[in-house]
């Protein structure tokens, strides 16, 4: 029953890696280089899906390590997946009190009430993703060294 919790957690942090390196590397440099302001309004679209989706998948991958820590508190990589949880912990307290707010207020933009700088609060958002991206990264190495 661990093991298949070992893999379980490990996939599903894995793919939500995947997905926050994926806007980061990919999409968000697509939308970067539309004209205008389609890259905004596409980044505000990505915002209202991916908002809905990342607050229960960050939050589920931090209850799935810390049950792994907790099951697995006998085994050997404990300390790493402890570790990896930290991170996770991390991620979450910087998406919630960095992320989120320009993610906001980036979702409820129009071209009538859009701020004067709202190119460089999304290069902030980008920066900001990058550093939240390189946690998770470093979180999900922790839990693949920690199966083997």
């Amino acid at each position: 029953m661990l093991n298949a919790l070992e893999v379980f957690t490990t996939v599903i942090v894995g793919v939500m890696v995947g997905v926050e390196f994926a806007v980061a590397v990919v999409l968000n440099p697509i939308l970067n280089a539309l004209p205008d302001d389609a890259g905004q309004r596409g980044r505000a679209h990505g915002g209202r899906m991916l908002g809905a989706a990342m607050p229960v998948w960050y939050i589920g991958s931090v209850v799935l390590v810390a049950i792994w820590a907790v099951a697995g508190r006998q085994h050997q990589g404990t300390e790493l997946v402890v570790t990896a949880g930290a991170l996770l912990i991390v991620s979450v307290i910087m998406s919630v009190l960095l992320l989120v707010p320009i993610n906001n207020r980036n979702k409820a933009w129009t071209a009538d009430n859009r701020p004067d700088d709202w190119k460089q609060q999304l290069k902030r958002w980008d920066r900001l993703h990058y550093l939240r991206v390189a946690v998770i990264v470093a979180a999900f190495a922790l839990l693949v060294l920690a199966l083997t």
